[in-house]
């Protein structure tokens, strides 16, 4: 798994004016490498239970959502895209590592795309 996020894992990116067209190759490659991206990390969360949880979140949090999907997340101009995008990383994350939380906090890997979340 580890292998696969550091050397696997590439998403362009390129200027916003570049990938506003839909149509365009940058924009269907920028696409496609960040929804592989996604599956990647619901693949990686699967093995919480299986395998250390610290090493997962590294994996799946640390690495994979903040170094390469939430950079494109940001980069992603508000509106239904961004939302759809939100959504499907939230989906993957454990309900279990969120347990015992207190109302208003989050994971210390999560800071960043909560903060996203609430603007």
């Amino acid at each position: 798994m580890k292998k696969s996020v550091e050397e696997d894992v590439f998403i362009p990116l390129y200027p916003k004016s570049t990938v506003e067209d839909k149509s365009s190759l940058r924009s269907k490659f920028q696409e496609r490498r960040f929804w592989s991206a996604v599956k990647l990390l619901s693949n990686v969360v699967l093995w919480d239970g299986i395998v250390q949880e610290d090493k997962v979140r590294d994996l799946g949090l640390s690495k994979l959502l903040n170094r390469y999907l939430l950079l494109n997340i940001l980069n992603t101009p508000s509106g239904l895209d961004n939302i759809e995008k939100c959504n499907k990383v939230v989906a993957c994350l454990p309900e279990r590592w969120f347990q015992d939380l207190k109302g208003g906090s989050t994971l210390p890997e999560l800071l960043n795309f909560s903060q996203h979340l609430l603007q």
